[in-house]
């Protein structure tokens, strides 16, 4: 069973996900602000994380290139946003992120991204 976190403030959008992403069988792992988020990805070492860019204490950004530095595992990551603008998008890309969808978005879509990077590992 694959590991996911998802660090994501927005209460309504942490719940919606976390309940859609168990129901398809992932253990998943939701927090609501960076720091924790990054606590969790070096305790946890999950499968993919997915992230929004704008988050209290540490960005989604910062949390891409702190992923892309632990070296005991290939995690990847998505990132979710509000923010469709190119430079962030291209911001993301180049600090390593796997994936970007922006916010809002179909549930089914996020989990066959999801699945498409799975099958990647």
């Amino acid at each position: 069973m694959a590991k996911i976190l998802l660090i994501e403030d927005d209460v309504l959008i942490q719940k919606t996900v976390c309940s859609k992403l168990k129901k398809e069988g992932f253990d998943v792992t939701c927090c609501s602000d960076g720091k924790e988020g990054v606590e969790k990805i070096t305790a946890e070492l999950p499968d993919i994380v997915i992230t929004d860019v704008m988050l209290p204490y540490i960005s989604g950004l910062e949390i891409v290139s702190a992923v892309k530095n632990i070296a005991q595992k290939n995690i990847r990551t998505i990132v979710l946003s509000t923010m469709g603008q190119e430079k962030i998008v291209e911001e993301a890309f180049e600090l390593g992120a796997d994936d970007y969808v922006t916010k809002p978005f179909s549930l089914t879509e996020l989990t066959i991204r999801i699945r498409k990077q799975l099958n990647r590992n």
